[in-house]
């Protein structure tokens, strides 16, 4: 090739590059800014959204989403009330509980991530407390802002059991599961994949330990879902769409290849335990996110008779009295079609 024609492939490419260049630069600056926090810290479950950040999903939509870490599920919800951030992976009854003593800055979930709640109690097999009956009179602890703490009430009438009787007391998140050991406390509430591991790692097994989870009490609760800032869905319908759209690619690619979605998380927080936070996603997917109801109608959705039992539920365990529709707590509109939120389960 002359020296000349070389010269002017390599301008051209020049050119191409540039050009190339530029119209990324405007996608990037024509992108809506959008901040969402996680419910908790950078681990296993949190997979699904990294992941959608990492592919570039959200670009996609013409959305720039920074990702926080959260400090809770109530502290997600108060995030997005307060205007600081514009979408969260929130608990459901928790907003539910926040829209009814904050009226005027009423939320709606607009997508269900678990569509069956990790909300579990724990006690130590040598403490005898074996049975829910056991229970009464006994001291349990956890964090105030913990979700299945705070519906202890609905488990309670649940199982018959008098739940007035229960002590609670109040700690740290990262001093529940030591205070335990300890005998400090006779049992605490958690996420299940959360203190299950967290005890796996100060050395008790699942074989030294009761457990009750929630829904096998009979609370047929929704778990941790999608909640956006009113603005945001009035303004913006459209963006939101494409954030849950984005969002269900994310957990369809980490449900197809976990792994992958554990170096999505190492991504963010490089100290994590990566076989840890694979059991920890796989719990999360097995139990609560990829459920019978998921695998027939999609991610992301409710079934209508369920959600208003468990807004029975919910407000007998706070003492709502103004008991609000299905309607005030969840909207589908902004649901991408249900053929895209399939799920298929891991091989």
């Amino acid at each position: 090739m002359p020296w000349s024609t070389f010269r002017q492939t390599l301008a051209a490419a020049g050119v191409a590059a540039l050009t190339l260049s530029a119209s990324a630069a405007a996608l990037a600056q024509d992108a809506l800014p959008i901040k969402f926090t996680l419910d908790w810290k950078f681990e296993g479950p949190s997979a699904g959204f990294l992941m959608a950040k990492q592919k570039g999903y959200f670009e996609e939509e013409g959305l720039d989403v920074s990702i926080d870490s959260g400090n809770g599920s109530s502290g997600a919800v108060t995030r997005v009330a307060s205007g600081a951030y514009d979408i969260a992976m929130a608990d459901v009854n928790s907003m539910i509980e926040f829209n009814a003593s904050n009226p005027e800055q009423a939320m709606k979930a607009m997508f269900i991530v678990y569509n069956a709640p990790p909300f579990a109690l724990f006690t130590l097999k040598e403490s005898g407390i074996d049975s829910v009956e056991k229970m009464e009179g006994k001291t349990f602890g956890a964090p105030v802002f913990d979700s299945p703490r705070k519906l202890f009430p609905a488990f309670a009438q649940a199982t018959g059991i008098d739940g007035d009787s229960v002590e609670w007391t109040s700690m740290d998140p990262a001093l529940r599961e030591p205070m335990l050991i300890r005998g400090d406390v006779d049992g605490i509430s958690g996420f299940y994949f959360t203190s299950l591991l967290n005890l796996r790692g100060l050395g008790v097994g699942k074989e030294d330990l009761n457990i009750w989870q929630y829904r096998d009490a009979g609370l047929d609760l929704y778990g941790n879902g999608l909640i956006a800032s009113p603005a945001l869905m009035e303004e913006n319908p459209e963006a939101v769409t494409g954030f849950l759209r984005a969002v269900v690619k994310g957990w369809q690619d980490v449900i197809a290849d976990p792994e992958a979605g554990i170096d999505a998380v190492k991504e963010r927080d490089p100290l994590i335990d990566e076989a840890l936070e694979l059991d920890r996603l796989m719990m999360a997917i097995e139990n609560n996110v990829l459920t019978e109801e998921v695998k027939t109608q999609g991610m992301g959705g409710i079934d209508e008779a369920r959600m208003q039992k468990a807004i029975d539920q919910v407000t007998y365990a706070f003492g709502i009295e103004d008991k609000p529709a299905v309607s005030d707590v969840f909207t589908s509109e902004f649901l991408p079609p249900q053929d895209e939120r399939m799920l298929t389960a891991t091989q």
